[in-house]
């Protein structure tokens, strides 16, 4: 399968397929453009290097959003948030997105309360105009 944003064939394992459904959801529902995303974006956390699935920036380059991507059959879990949120020690965002292509859980992080909330309703997917 091409991937729009890294411009090159990869291969379509359920955890890949995910991935690029999700790209397709943010950049042609909510208006996303795909220059303002980086898949597999490389962060050291402690020493290592660890890769986020997806990272949208603003137009103004700060990171944004954090999409951890899981493959379809596992759980949106307590341990799946854990891990995006260990990555967003290094990237400060605030918003989340944990999917498996079934069930999707957007989180907003809110620094000043040292709290992360579910939203029920994502902002962040407000259709651009």
């Amino acid at each position: 399968m091409l991937d729009p944003v890294r411009r090159r064939w990869v291969a379509l394992t359920p955890e890949e397929w995910v991935r690029q459904q999700t790209i397709r959801l943010l950049h042609e529902h909510y208006g996303y453009p795909l220059e303002l995303m980086q898949v597999e974006a490389a962060i050291t956390l402690n020493g290592m290097t660890r890769r986020c699935d997806i990272v949208v920036y603003s137009p103004e380059g700060q990171p944004q959003m954090i999409v951890e991507c899981k493959k379809p059959g596992v759980a949106i879990t307590q341990k799946v948030c854990d891990q995006a949120c260990r990555y967003n020690t290094v990237l400060h965002v605030p918003y989340l997105l944990l999917t498996n292509g079934v069930q999707s859980v957007a989180v907003h992080v809110d620094w000043e309360k040292g709290r992360l909330e579910q939203m029920r309703e994502p902002n962040f997917f407000a259709k651009k105009s």
